[in-house]
């Protein structure tokens, strides 16, 4: 054990924290791919299967390329975001209440109003 202190540098060590670093974030990364695979019911069990060969297969290659062909926004995302808004006390009515009352002093315009509408409703 001695002789391991007595040979190891500064650099070693700052070099072995470096590589941990990176697998942390390449297994973070495969586990939440992995786990995102399996929580989207917008894929079919087949394409879920693919996913998860290609992500053995090639790790990395497969989670670049969920990352870029993932939908930004699922159903369940949205109905998780629905849940966050409604449990902080969010009013889509109160929102276009707000947007009315900008609208008949002048401060927006229709299109601005219809804008802040569709996006408290959606």
């Amino acid at each position: 054990m001695g002789l391991l202190l007595d040979t190891t540098s500064f650099w070693d060590v700052i070099w072995w924290m470096i590589i941990g670093y990176f697998l942390f974030l390449v297994i973070w990364m495969f586990v939440g791919v992995f786990a995102d695979i399996f929580r989207r019911d917008d894929l079919s069990g087949i394409a879920k299967a693919i996913w998860i060969i290609a992500l053995f297969l090639v790790p990395w290659l497969s989670i670049i390329l969920y990352f870029c062909f993932r939908p930004r926004q699922t159903a369940s995302d949205r109905q998780m975001m629905a849940a966050a808004q409604r449990a902080s006390g969010y009013s889509a009515a109160e929102e276009v209440a707000k947007a009315q009352a900008l609208l008949s002093q002048g401060a927006i315009t229709q299109a601005e109003f219809d804008t802040l509408k569709a996006r408290a409703l959606s």
